[in-house]
């Protein structure tokens, strides 16, 4: 019999939402905004309101439905039912281990700025990818709060070279290197919807404190608490860190910077600042990973405890840790990595990744919504009923254009995958029966 795990309390939750929301692509994406110009710091502020209204959403919703795991999927099943629920839960979990793969491949590439052989040795990288995937499989299998304290010294290790470039570099911070507003030959109303687009995947993570709520102390005070300051802190951290290093990098040099922030580190203190940074790079990438993993288990165990997935995803170890849950996801991440190391598959790892953005993205759409149905199903709209529509339409239309800002592709496939759930939902409900 599992033992009580014990509980996280708000530092560690807020780090986990922030943690899983600051990955190795934050070291990177300045680069790429660059390239528009200027106007992608309005990119970052429109996606940033669209992360808090949702952020908002899942904080509200962590009041009303109490001491429940499982996030966007528990919120989905309680305004939509089963099938909905199932839906969300199916399309997040693919997500989440097809782009742990990503993670790994992300830190392997900041590692190879301290050891080059691991761009030319694939043996090498596969190991060392296959050793994090794993590493953090079994510290997350040693329990919550065991993963949760890596989560916490890594999101405080992943801040420091950020804070470190944003208070240095106002002291070297130029506007004669700030970009032209636009730099595209396309119009600005042209231009807007593609830097949104870039920023919006940096805002991904945002509902992380809701999917282990079991396991967090006081989760209707909590839950709500790390949401709303994480992605504060988040989006502050992203907004001020892309204004100093268009102040620091002529945007010649941004532009092509395969790592603007160490670049910037080593304008501020040399070699060991640029050092310092890039390590910082692949440090986010690892605790991105760990706290992935953790929710790589936690979504299929709330719907398994729904009978809405296979009995083993609830199965839990003495720690009160869904193992065959983590292991599962992890041996699908695993397969995954190697596929990118295997010339012929890197075409097709590419192809998958693309189809988990809109899994990704469906989550928010059906919690908006439901956030209105629950709240108007439990009579808790009588004195709020406009805050609580606006609020939950305002989240919903947000989540409509970033769906529609993905592409017409990522929709179809994206849709393509969540329909191959059908026939497992149909089975799960047909053995429900027997």
């Amino acid at each position: 019999m599992p033992t009580q795990p014990k509980k996280i309390g708000l530092i560690t939750a807020t780090s986990l939402v922030v943690g899983n929301m600051i990955g190795a692509g934050i070291f990177l994406i300045p680069a790429t905004l660059a390239r528009f110009g200027s106007i992608s710091l309005l990119g970052w502020i429109f996606t940033a309101a669209g992360a808090l209204i949702l952020a908002k959403i899942f904080s509200n919703l962590s009041k009303i439905v109490v001491n429940k795991s499982g996030g966007p999927y528990t919120y989905s099943r309680e305004g939509f039912g089963d099938f909905v629920g199932f839906l969300v839960a199916w399309g997040y979990w693919i997500s989440i281990w097809i782009s742990n793969a990503a993670i790994v491949i992300a830190i392997i590439g900041a590692l190879s700025f301290f050891f080059p052989e691991l761009e030319t040795n694939p043996i090498l990288s596969i190991s060392i990818g296959l050793g994090f995937i794993w590493l953090f499989t079994w510290i997350n299998a040693k329990g919550v709060s065991t993963s949760g304290k890596v989560q916490v010294l890594t999101t405080i290790l992943k801040l420091a070279p950020l804070v470190f470039v944003i208070l240095l570099g106002i002291f070297f911070f130029d506007i004669k290197n700030f970009p032209e507003f636009n730099l595209t030959e396309a119009s600005d109303f042209a231009t807007f919807p593609m830097v949104a687009a870039v920023t919006l995947y940096a805002f991904l993570g945002i509902e992380c404190a809701t999917i282990p709520a079991e396991t967090i102390e006081n989760p209707e005070k909590i839950v709500p608490k790390a949401t709303m300051m994480g992605t504060i802190l988040v989006t502050c951290v992203y907004i001020i860190g892309t204004v100093v290093l268009f102040g620091i990098l002529p945007v010649d040099i941004l532009q092509d910077s395969p790592a603007p922030f160490a670049e910037a580190g080593r304008i501020i203190a040399g070699d060991s600042g640029g050092y310092f940074v890039a390590a910082g790079a692949a440090i986010s990438g690892i605790g991105a990973l760990n706290g992935w993993i953790l929710i790589s288990g936690q979504i299929p165990m709330a719907t398994a405890k729904d009978n809405l997935f296979p009995k083993i995803f609830k199965k839990e170890n003495k720690h009160g840790v869904p193992l065959f849950g983590l292991i599962i996801g992890s041996v699908l991440t695993s397969v995954v990595m190697l596929m990118n190391y295997t010339d012929g598959l890197v075409e097709q790892f590419s192809f998958m990744l693309n189809l988990t953005v809109l899994t990704a993205l469906v989550p928010y759409l059906f919690v908006a919504a439901a956030y209105i149905i629950i709240v108007i199903n439990k009579k808790l709209h009588i004195n709020s009923f406009f805050k609580t529509f606006t609020l939950g339409s305002l989240g919903f239309a947000y989540s409509l254009w970033a769906i529609y800002g993905s592409g017409s592709e990522t929709v179809f496939y994206g849709l393509l995958l969540l329909l191959i759930g059908i026939p497992f939902y149909v089975m799960m409900k047909w053995n429900q029966q027997k």
